[in-house]
């Protein structure tokens, strides 16, 4: 059997969950995925446990507290003024827990926000990876590699 290997291509059911044990996504019982290795579908620290997997393979890992997603960098959580706020992300109204989607100036899609507090003149947005910081378990079972 060929193992999987930077520019193969997977089809392959995963669970990423995590510090609690609930799943962020779940493609068991669903219509399985398919991704090429190696071109950044994934978090890099997770792509790199499919290298050298091959069809039939379950497994299930453990990825310590910052490995998957990077440490939390509290310089990406920032105030922003609700005068930019309209030029700069979509929707109307903010609260705290929603995420906002920020536009790159070349109408290209950016980046997201979490609010985590509202003031009258000012958000606070966590730009961090939802997971950056936090242990998360990954569990695979790959169907197919070309």
């Amino acid at each position: 059997m060929k193992p999987a290997d930077t520019g193969s291509f997977l089809t392959l059911h995963y669970r990423l969950a995590g510090p609690d044990g609930a799943d962020v996504v779940n493609t068991f019982g669903a219509r399985p995925a398919t991704l090429s290795l190696g071109e950044g579908q994934l978090a890099p620290a997770v792509e790199a446990l499919l290298h050298g997997l091959t069809a039939g393979r379950h497994e299930t890992f453990e990825l310590a507290p910052g490995v998957a997603f990077g440490e939390r960098n509290p310089t990406l959580v920032q105030r922003v003024a609700r005068s930019a706020l309209q030029q700069a992300a979509s929707g109307e109204g903010f609260a705290v827990g929603e995420v906002v989607q920020f536009a790159r100036p070349d109408g290209e899609p950016g980046f997201a926000g979490v609010v985590r507090e509202c003031a009258d003149d000012w958000l606070l947005f966590d730009f961090n990876h939802p997971l950056a910081g936090q242990r998360v378990t990954f569990e695979v079972q790959v169907i197919e590699v070309l």
